[in-house]
């Protein structure tokens, strides 16, 4: 198949929650049953958007009244946790692919190309997204909150480099906050922001994106014009 454009990456990186899928509605459900089960008022929707993307564990600090008490923000993670598998358990998760993702993803995976996953998502979770959507095959390396540090740590991005044989300058992150650009810009690699997540544009920008990708027909020609 001949391209109409050339892309200039060896390796896309992609995030999961708020790049490829919406699952804002389910995270903040879970978190409130979670925090509720811990005894605490759950918390404002706006302040779990904030977070989505971090590893677990530091999420629920965040969302603490104290966010030096690691040990209750251990128990409200498994307790989130718990809420979360009972929702897949009972088929309640609907995490829909943001409109045009996985035409952009087909025009994207080529031979010369690999694509990769970076996320604060547990593996487990990620690989029942990724099979629920028909995806599975589609991504070379999975990076999860159970690989290391998570965002915007440059481990697993580091990992992901690592396991394609993927330089920096042959590498870009596709993410929706600015834990997302973060992570990028500690690894040396270049990174894209997405207007349709949950992070701003300015604070995208901000934290290091080189540009915003309005919609995701837009991004073969806006990786293509990333020199």
């Amino acid at each position: 198949m001949t391209h109409p454009f050339r892309l200039p990456f060896r390796l896309i990186v992609f995030d999961f929650d708020g790049t490829l899928v919406d699952s804002l509605r389910f995270i903040v459900i879970a978190f409130s049953r979670a925090f509720e089960d811990q005894g605490f008022p759950a918390p404002e929707p706006e302040a779990i958007r904030r977070i989505v993307g971090l590893r677990l564990e530091t999420a629920a600090a965040r969302l603490l009244p104290d966010p030096d008490d690691v040990e209750t923000a251990g128990r409200v993670a498994a307790a989130y946790r718990v809420a979360f598998q009972d929702m897949r358990a009972r088929d309640l998760v609907d995490e829909p692919l943001y409109p045009g993702a996985r035409a952009t993803l087909a025009l994207l995976n080529r031979p010369e190309v690999s694509l990769g996953i970076a996320t604060g998502k547990s593996r487990r979770g990620l690989v029942f997204s990724l099979a629920r959507h028909d995806l599975s095959g589609l991504f070379v390396t999975l990076q999860t909150a159970d690989d290391g540090p998570g965002k915007p740590h440059p481990e697993i991005l580091h990992r992901a480099m690592s396991e394609v044989g993927a330089e920096p300058g042959e590498t870009v992150v596709i993410g929706d906050t600015s834990y997302d650009m973060e992570m990028a810009a500690n690894a040396g690699v270049r990174a894209l922001g997405v207007a349709w997540g949950y992070h701003g544009a300015e604070e995208l920008r901000a934290s290091g994106a080189a540009q915003i990708v309005e919609s995701f027909p837009d991004l073969p020609s806006s990786l293509a014009a990333l020199t």
